[in-house]
């Protein structure tokens, strides 16, 4: 039964090439613009190169200072002191690394200014990433002790400031701010997307011009703590919390203007949605209005499509009375209609796929966001066949039922 539904259905989109157009083309265009949306929401939050480990890490980016009411509040990244004290101190924690939320700096080649993003660590933020050395190695415990001059670049910064023929740079020096740094290790880079291990350049969070030992809780250094499973995350936050709820009043009152300290080991995700959201009331709204959004991209071309599929079936008017006057019921009518509409979706998902294709190679190619690795993964791929059944069933089900259900003399008038 389901063969010949699926034959029906493409006998119908040879008889109405025009029809057949309008419905394909209304069908890739929609499901295109949802799987890049989808790949480049997988590219943001997904555990990728090289935060490979982001499902099983916490970020603890920002401290907020507020009183009971909110009505005035004080917000920004951690100093290094509060995070080695605080987040260091860890114990249901693999590994915590603790590194600069983000630092620019110039470098000088041939009279030519390079603009560089700089971030200083420390040795365990080579072992919470997944970098990929291409030459060397990262710097270690002796490079801190020492605060060595030694850095850690990326292939495009090596290329740029030494020259593509160059067979290798470790051991060379590179003058950055009018201080010499040996390369001792060279990175694949990572895109600037992934905003806490995205840089140009690497350094020991005891080299020059970190600030590393600046006083008191506010300074500009973030942690991302490593579970050693994801069923220890949980244990991780609470403890985290009962670190930050022993903290004396007076370290963060600020003169009695504020009375409530929250520090928070979030998961990336929620650690984003908080920077846009101070509540549960504020996420919701947000939920809200992205659900809008969607509804709108999925459901508008849905709405046109089930015009069009009504003038489709309508044309099979005397088809479904002379199927109604030789006893076919409304049921298996209905589930027809259905299963064509499904097919004729999944075809214009194929095409929406090869499109796809084409369209996240030239995001990646394009040098619009620097190493972008958009890519359609097996979550990317199982979102995208749950849209095809979805929108076929939006802009199927009701013309379906509205002709399964006509009268045998009324089809058979039209």
């Amino acid at each position: 039964m389901l063969s010949n539904y699926i034959k029906i259905a493409w006998k119908v989109l040879l008889r109405h090439p025009f029809y057949t157009f309008i419905t394909l083309f209304g069908i890739t265009l929609t499901l295109t613009v949802l799987m890049v949306v989808t790949s480049f929401l997988d590219h943001l939050f997904g555990a990728h190169y090289p935060e490979a480990k982001r499902g099983r890490s916490l970020y603890i980016a920002t401290i907020l200072q507020t009183d009971s009411a909110n009505t005035t509040m004080s917000s920004g990244p951690a100093s290094f002191e509060f995070l080695k004290k605080y987040a260091k101190s860890l114990k249901t924690a693999e590994r915590v690394s603790i590194m600069n939320n983000f630092g620019f700096s110039n470098a000088y080649v041939n009279g030519k200014r390079i603009k560089l993003n700089t971030k200083y660590t420390d040795v365990d933020f080579w072992s919470v990433t997944d970098f990929e050395f291409l030459e060397g190695k990262p710097y270690d415990d002796t490079n801190i002790r020492n605060a060595d001059h030694v850095a850690v670049i990326t292939d495009a910064l090596r290329k740029e400031y030494f020259g593509s023929d160059a067979e290798t740079v470790v051991g060379k020096t590179i003058d950055i701010e009018n201080i010499n740094y040996r390369v001792i290790g060279v990175v694949k880079g990572s895109p600037p997307t992934r905003v806490y291990t995205y840089s140009d350049v690497y350094f020991p969070y005891t080299a020059p011009k970190s600030n590393y030992e600046e006083k008191g809780m506010r300074g500009r250094f973030v942690a991302i703590v490593l579970a050693k499973s994801l069923d220890d995350l949980s244990a991780i936050q609470a403890e985290f919390d009962s670190h930050i709820a022993r903290i004396p009043r007076s370290e963060y009152s600020d003169n009695n203007r504020f009375n409530v300290l929250i520090v928070k080991a979030d998961t990336y995700f929620d650690h984003f949605l908080s920077m846009f959201t101070r509540g549960e009331k504020d996420r919701v709204t947000l939920y809200a209005i992205v659900g809008l959004v969607l509804l709108m991209i999925m459901g508008l071309p849905a709405v046109n499509l089930v015009n069009v599929n009504v003038s489709r079936i309508l044309e099979r008017a005397s088809e479904i009375g002379v199927r109604k006057a030789f006893g076919a019921p409304s049921k298996a009518l209905l589930w027809q209609f259905i299963i064509e509409n499904v097919f004729i979706t999944f075809i214009g998902g194929a095409f929406a796929l090869i499109l796809t294709l084409v369209v996240i190679h030239f995001i990646n190619s394009s040098g619009w966001i620097a190493y972008a690795d958009l890519t359609i993964n097996l979550p990317v791929f199982l979102v995208s066949v749950l849209v095809c059944l979805v929108f076929g069933l939006l802009s199927g089900v009701l013309p379906a039922f509205r002709m399964s259900k006509l009268k045998i003399a009324e089809a058979l008038k039209v």
